[in-house]
């Protein structure tokens, strides 16, 4: 049976949109969000959903959380992203699976290098809610989220630059739609240990094993979008 993919809202959506609050200098005085209640009005979509995609933010490290005092912004907005946004739809998802095979694996190489003992428990933590996921909408976005973690460590400002264009078109309608179709318990399962072998590599501070397992994650991803892509119906 596929994976469930199912859903009224979509999580990485309303993730995108809340990052585009943040970039337009739309949130509160002193880098404070909307309250939760603001954002499901403004953004139409339930609390489950804007609270998924603030959890989601907040393990990546770009927001906090303080009770009864509310959501502030914990990093700068990257403004790279709206660059990315005006040039999304130019192209496709294969091609952007060449570009990430192309980026990516040497991002995870310098992520290596520099992620401290706590940027690697924070990857734990991304990759275990990614494999605890209930369903096809919140696992894509925790694997989004794992995937921008691993880019930020990396520390370097021009491939960053170009993982936010990638990001950006992950984000959209069209790439989640065939990466739904793409995804069953067994790819699911698959991408999890992948993701696994990432992060050791990475704990390990071995640039190269990190490089390699990321080609053989994106390799594997790719192949698989091809045939959804292929088979869809006409």
């Amino acid at each position: 049976m596929p994976y469930d993919v199912r859903r009224t809202e979509n999580a990485t959506r309303t993730l995108a949109a809340i990052k585009c609050i943040i970039e337009t200098g739309e949130g509160k005085d002193g880098g404070r969000l909307p309250t939760e209640r603001e954002l499901c009005e403004k953004l139409d979509v339930g609390r489950r959903t804007v609270r998924n995609a603030l959890d989601a933010l907040e393990a990546e490290g770009l927001i906090w959380r303080r009770q009864g005092k509310g959501t502030f912004l914990g990093n700068p907005p990257d403004p790279t992203a709206a660059i990315a946004a005006k040039i999304a739809g130019e192209t496709d998802l294969l091609s952007v699976m060449e570009a990430r095979i192309a980026i990516e694996p040497a991002l995870a190489e310098l992520c290596a290098r520099r992620a401290t003992f706590d940027d690697v428990g924070r990857l734990r933590v991304l990759s275990t809610r990614t494999t605890s996921s209930p369903d096809a909408d919140s696992a894509e976005l925790w694997d989004g989220s794992l995937h921008r973690l691993i880019a930020r460590i990396a520390g370097n400002r021009i491939l960053m630059a170009s993982f936010t264009l990638l990001d950006e078109v992950r984000m959209g309608e069209d790439w989640q739609t065939q990466r739904h179709r793409a995804r069953t318990p067994a790819t699911k399962a698959l991408y999890d240990s992948q993701h696994t072998a990432i992060i050791d590599a990475i704990e390990a501070r071995n640039g190269p094993r990190a490089r390699d397992a990321m080609i053989e994650h994106l390799t594997t991803l790719q192949a698989n979008l091809a045939r959804a892509i292929t088979d869809r119906p006409r």
